[in-house]
């Protein structure tokens, strides 16, 4: 390997990793409030809201059934519009986030619907608000399932980046297929994989380690 083609895996490995933490940032923030939304608005939820709550529910269905790749092509006109590019790493961030919102808030929404039902009727006895069963009961209660969800969407996130880096986006996915798969050289192919599962097992023992640290049961 030329100490070029080390310049452009450490770029590479740094794209993957930009891309990762803004797409988990803002899955994040995108995925918690739409399914803390779906949990309160449920038939049985705090304040129920079933219309509302079947409309989000098929909106996020809809974006979940679409394939990634297809996403990525469909959204160009609107990452376009964002960030002034249909290529490129910043570029990916977008379509990136709206396909994993959706999965992150039915990881999310499974999790929450998890705590025991008892808790929060105490709670309720007690005359506590909404608000208080939402931060003293609903999230603490959920959150190693949380913790272990988000954990598996970052995975996915790094899996995805990875693909949408063979139509440019940068990253290791555009590193494997321009200086791996079109040069016919495997050893790159193959240094990409080992670095993809090393970034993916470190990942997920972190996620697995503090789900268990807060895991009080």
């Amino acid at each position: 390997m030329s100490p070029y083609q080390l310049d452009q895996l450490y770029k590479a490995i740094v794209e993957t990793f930009e891309m990762t933490i803004a797409c988990g940032v803002l899955t994040f923030i995108g995925g918690l409030p739409i399914a803390l939304f779906l949990i309160i608005t449920a038939p049985d939820g705090l304040r129920p809201a079933p219309i509302l709550n079947r409309i989000v529910s098929v909106i996020i269905n809809i974006f979940r059934s679409i394939p990634f790749i297809i996403l990525l092509v469909a959204l160009i006109p609107v990452t376009r519009f964002l960030v002034g590019t249909a290529i490129g790493t910043e570029a990916a961030i977008i379509p990136l986030s709206i396909a994993t919102i959706p999965y992150f808030t039915r990881i999310t929404e499974v999790s929450l619907k998890e705590v025991d039902k008892g808790l929060i009727e105490a709670v309720q006895a007690m005359g506590g608000s909404r608000k208080r069963i939402i931060w003293d009961v609903l999230l603490p209660e959920a959150l190693p399932g949380l913790i272990s969800g988000f954990t598996v969407t970052i995975i996915l996130i790094i899996g995805i980046s990875a693909m949408a880096g063979t139509i440019g986006a940068g990253g290791l996915g555009r590193y494997a297929i321009q200086y791996g798969y079109q040069q016919f050289r495997s050893d790159i192919m193959g240094i990409v994989i080992v670095l993809l599962v090393i970034m993916i097992s470190a990942i997920q023992w972190l996620g697995d380690y503090l789900a268990n640290k807060v895991n009080h049961r």
